[in-house]
């Protein structure tokens, strides 16, 4: 007796909940198992990343001395940060010209 083949398209949430059988309850798990398998792994990457760079920072003596380059892959949930704007400098207040000694610009008198 020959199995049907179980389609392996993406299953949204409505569909898994809708549809219900036996083979998209088992895909689904299939693909969490698959999906908590590669979180394993890209946890066990982190924990490598930091064991290098505690390796670094013993090297150079004290921690925070080396300044790590930014990944040369996008790593998911990390945007790459973004050169901020440099703000003009404000002008400076009214007050500080005179405790400063300069004379403030003279009023209009059209007082005849």
């Amino acid at each position: 007796m020959a199995k049907t083949p179980i389609s392996t398209a993406p299953l949204s949430f409505m569909e898994i909940v809708m549809r219900a059988d036996a083979e998209t309850i088992k895909a689904a798990y299939e693909a969490r198992v698959k999906v908590d398998g590669l979180l394993a792994e890209r946890e066990a990457a982190y924990r490598r990343i930091a064991e290098l760079e505690s390796q670094v920072d013993q090297i150079m003596g004290e921690p925070g001395v080396f300044t790590f380059p930014e990944p040369p892959l996008p790593v998911a949930g990390f945007a790459p940060k973004a050169q901020p704007a440099k703000k003009p400098a404000p002008p400076k207040p009214a007050a500080a010209d005179k405790a400063a000694g300069t004379p403030a610009a003279p009023a209009d008198k059209d007082d005849k």
